[in-house]
């Protein structure tokens, strides 16, 4: 009887629930049991532990609320349970301030970063942020080793390399006063198809060379040491050896340097591993050629200071090669050909803290490689963290030089840091509910390359104050099925309601099911959960994030409308399958902004007093205006002569932008067409196209359009030749009139001549008339008979004879 009482005063109590239920948040969709839950929900929630706080008809679920509607609904703030994160500095050591010349120091008492060590306490979703300071120290001890490429091409590289020891610490010696370098070389595995195992070989691959020596995997020929002189000694009686194959084993010698600290020599300083080659590098896989298919284990297998399982281990992989790298602090410096450039700046992409220089033929310039790789290296500085649990998310923000502030993945480094120099990272640490249980983590960040790191124990936040204080199997549990904490019963398992008066194995009855209905014609639960004990418990869902929430199940927050793929557009919230937007957002899915400072134009005027803001856009009523604001008029007068300059620099190079044409002229895409008729065309454009033509200071044409296209970009198709007026033909304006003078000439001559002709015939008819009138006095008086007589000899023909 009395079970029957309780459950029809739930069935009432369905009309008076409560306000905070009805609004709906991320708190009351938890569907939190106990305190721990609540808070762990996000850090908005607060539990009400005040016993007499629920009303009738609300469940335990319903004392987690938001903090302001917990107060609203009657809970007295010192009853509420609302736990807040901390941290705690445990290691605060200051950076160092040494300068060079100062004398040698423990590099163990050298800091470049701080703090050291510290405590956090996480709240779910609530973020703890502290700063940590990175700082350049001067005369900072640095350890080199030198891994050189001993294959017989690399024989005049040698020669060079025997003096590099003296040379470098004398270079070095200006940067630190702690300085070591240490030699190593390799060639390749000992096994077929990457040498030659028959005997005369294996003695002296190199034809003709007394010289070579039997080949070798890897060699670590001086421990990381001071003395100069001693690296040149060493490395001068090292002898060149020889191989098959184009690539080297050189990823063989790089893990065990990277892996062998104790043999190499390593000090918790700047590492830097130069390696030297002219040729590429096997990697994984690459052993199956020579019958060795067992992966690199990456671990030191040194004896006598000679690798001794390069024929038992496979190369190493890139990846592995990174980690290794990475987990020892080591730089490196690929000093190589310039033919296989492109390939080892792919693998610098790979490694992180890694450089490429171009090495000369016959490596005279690696002095002068070492040192711009080391200063290019140790002038960024690269935050890295290990790996975090489950939940947890970290997140930098840079402060570097000159107040330079980066946020997202840029905010894990600064750039161009000189020594001394100080810069700023803000770190904050997120978790989202209680990884493990609760059990305390431990994570690390260091920078890339340093040995220094901070180091960050993560304790979470998962149980209320309250919770110390709980009763187990208290009676007030229903006869001790349940632990009463924080002012309501945490029932053990197999039990439900809000006293632990069920058990969730019990049948339901007609009276109970009605309970969970809505109304006489919905599903029992909404069909989004099950019926027990009188109560709906909500189904849960594959993704944690996503939830049925309500008395009935009826709500959930993820079945709200959707903007861009994203549920309420990314501007609000889903409760109860509505979108409660943001502040100055609205609309069903929170896609239209509210915000019209997007929709002011220069002038000030909502779309320059053209159209009309519609959720932070600009509808403009003007046909002719365009663009964002409606400032756009594409067809407007004076749109050619506004951007005639930008056009002709962008275009054809010339007019009085030319010179600031990239930063003043790049606000419109530019296309170029051949013809004229290639121009867009009113009719075809689906918005509005103005034709240009103007004129430069050439006198000649040239033709553009312009545009705003729907995208409200700018457009300019412009004619690709410039049409200009055609000049004189010299050619055959000389040639004309150097004809037309000749012919002038000849025409003054000929004029001349005629003239002359004319005058001597009128000349010599003149003579011959007054010849003719002075024949008389020639002819013979008829009178006179002459004393002579003349005859004609026969025998000289025609001759006569004068007697």
């Amino acid at each position: 009887m009395d079970l029957k009482l309780i459950l029809m005063s739930t069935l009432l109590g369905v009309f008076c629930y409560c306000n905070a239920q009805k609004e709906g948040n991320e708190c009351i969709n938890a569907n939190a049991k106990y305190c721990g839950e609540c808070i762990q929900a996000g850090a908005k929630c607060g539990w009400c532990k005040d016993p007499d706080f629920l009303k009738q008809g609300e469940t335990v679920s319903t004392r987690c609320d938001e903090l302001q509607s917990l107060i609203r609904r009657g809970c007295v703030e010192a009853m509420i349970e609302n736990p807040s994160g901390k941290q705690r500095i445990l290691k605060n050591k200051p950076v160092t301030n040494r300068k060079k010349g100062a004398g040698k120091l423990n590099p163990e008492d050298i800091t470049q970063i701080q703090p050291q060590k510290l405590n956090l306490h996480l709240r779910s979703g609530e973020p703890q942020s502290f700063n940590l300071k990175f700082k350049r120290a001067e005369d900072y001890p640095i350890d080199l080793y030198y891994l050189m490429d001993l294959s017989y091409s690399m024989k005049d590289d040698l020669e060079n390399v025997k003096n590099l020891g003296t040379s470098l610490m004398l270079e070095m010696s200006k940067i630190t006063s702690d300085f070591r370098i240490g030699f190593g070389s390799f060639v390749e595995k000992t096994v077929m198809p990457y040498i030659s195992t028959t005997p005369a070989k294996l003695l002296n691959p190199c034809t003709g060379d007394q010289n070579c020596t039997s080949p070798f995997s890897y060699k670590n020929v001086l421990k990381l040491t001071s003395d100069g002189k001693k690296f040149n000694t060493l490395v001068g009686q090292q002898h060149i050896s020889g191989n098959l194959d184009s690539p080297e084993g050189g990823f063989d010698a790089i893990m065990q340097v990277a892996v062998c600290g104790d043999q190499i020599g390593w000090r918790n300083v700047t590492r830097l591993l130069v390696f030297s080659t002219d040729a590429g590098f096997h990697f994984a896989g690459d052993g199956k050629l020579g019958g060795i298919v067992l992966p690199n284990d990456g671990k030191c297998h040194l004896e006598n200071n000679i690798y001794t399982m390069s024929h038992y281990y496979d190369y190493p992989s890139i990846a592995h090669l990174v980690q290794k790298l990475s987990d020892n602090n080591i730089q490196t410096i690929f000093a190589v050909t310039e033919e296989f450039q492109p390939v080892y700046q792919e693998l610098k992409n790979l490694i992180p803290k890694s450089a490429v220089g171009t090495l000369s033929a016959n490596s005279s310039n690696v002095i002068n490689l070492i040192i711009d790789a080391y200063n290019s290296l140790s002038s960024e500085v690269i935050l890295e963290n290990s790996k975090l649990p489950e939940g947890v998310t970290i997140a930098y923000t840079s402060r570097c030089k000159n107040g330079v502030v980066s946020e997202g993945e840029n905010g894990r480094k600064c750039s161009n840091i000189s020594i001394g120099d100080e810069v700023t990272f803000t770190i904050s640490v997120t978790s989202k509910g209680c990884p493990k249980q609760g059990k305390p983590e431990t994570i690390k960040i260091k920078p890339l390359g340093f040995t220094e790191e901070v180091e960050i124990t993560l304790n979470f936040i998962c149980e209320c104050e309250c919770h110390k204080d709980g009763i187990k199997n208290s009676p007030l549990c229903h006869f001790g099925n349940g632990t009463y904490e924080c002012g309501a019963c945490k029932c053990n398992e197999g039990r439900v309601g809000r006293q632990c008066e069920c058990s969730s194995n019990d049948v339901a009855t007609e009276d109970m099911d009605r309970t969970c209905r809505k109304d006489n014609g919905t599903d029992i639960c909404s069909n989004n959960g099950e019926c027990v004990c009188g109560t709906c418990e909500c189904k849960k869902r594959d993704n944690p994030e996503e939830r049925y929430s309500g008395q009935f199940c009826e709500c959930d927050n993820f079945n709200c409308d959707r903007s861009g793929n994203t549920l309420c557009g990314g501007h609000g919230r889903c409760e109860c399958r509505v979108c409660i937007c943001d502040p100055m957002w609205t609309g069903t899915a929170c896609d239209c902004s509210m915000d019209n400072s997007t929709c002011l134009a220069t002038n000030k005027q909502i779309c320059n007093g053209r159209g009309t803001c519609e959720c932070g856009t600009c509808k403009c009523t003007d046909p002719k205006f365009q663009g964002p604001t409606c400032e756009t008029c594409p067809t407007c007068p004076g749109v050619c002569t506004e951007h005639k300059d930008c056009v002709q620099c962008r275009a054809f190079g010339t007019g009085e932008k030319k010179d600031t044409c990239e930063k003043e002229c790049s606000y419109f895409t530019l296309i170029k067409v051949k013809e004229r008729n290639k121009l867009p065309q009113p009719n075809d454009a689906t918005y509005p196209v103005m034709h240009c033509k103007e004129r430069d200071a050439n006198d000649c044409w040239f033709y553009y359009t312009y545009a705003v296209n729907n995208n409200t970009e700018k457009e300019v198709h412009v004619v690709e030749t410039l049409d200009c007026p055609s000049g004189p033909d010299i050619i055959p304006i000389v040639a004309g009139v150097v004809a037309g003078i000749v012919l002038i000439g000849l025409a003054l001559l000929l004029i001349w001549k005629l003239l002359m002709i004319i005058h001597d015939r009128r000349e010599f008819a003149k003579f011959e008339k007054e010849k003719m009138n002075a024949k008389w006095d020639t002819q013979e008086n008829p009178i006179y008979k002459s004393p002579i007589n003349q005859f004609q000899n026969p025998n000289y023909g025609r001759k006569a004879a004068v007697l």
